[in-house]
């Protein structure tokens, strides 16, 4: 399976259009040889790169941008700007919606994780990264990665 994006190249930079210097819109994102038996798909984005200060101030080890999950086996495609099909859950800032990079210092990485789910998660709205990584345990078929990095200028 293979995740990418004609927005950025995997490793390279993501175009401040989808930052918070921009216009803090998701980019699109294109999913490739999606496994058979799929049920559904769950995608997650989260920036490892935190500030020591956050770890520790909110006991975190990564900033979570974005969680989707049931998304239909079928989609092949996020469009840029929209609200994927699937269910949404809640991010690091709270919000049950795309949040974009917007590093307060330095280079960080933004890793975009594509899981392809042998079944549908029985999970509401709302719910957080980690609770989707424990109930995707056990139902994984395939998984796709594809990373950007950003800087404010």
């Amino acid at each position: 399976m293979k995740l990418q994006s004609y927005a950025f190249k995997d490793g390279k930079e993501i175009p401040s259009l989808y930052a918070c210097d921009g216009n803090k819109i998701n980019p699109p994102l294109e999913f490739l040889d999606v496994p058979f038996k799929t049920k559904s798909l769950a995608l997650l984005m989260y920036d490892p790169d935190i500030p020591e200060s956050a770890k520790t101030s909110m006991n975190i080890l990564v900033w979570d941008h974005w969680v989707v999950f049931n998304i239909p086996h079928d989609v092949r495609s996020i469009e840029e700007n929209s609200v994927p099909v699937g269910t949404l859950g809640r991010n690091t800032s709270g919000t049950n919606a795309y949040t974009p990079p917007c590093p307060p210092y330095g280079t960080h990485r933004y890793f975009f994780k594509l899981y392809a789910l042998d079944t549908m998660l029985s999970l509401p709205a709302g719910v957080s990264k980690q609770e989707v990584i424990d109930a995707m345990d056990g139902h994984i078929l395939d998984e796709a990665e594809l990373i950007g990095i950003y800087q404010r200028n």
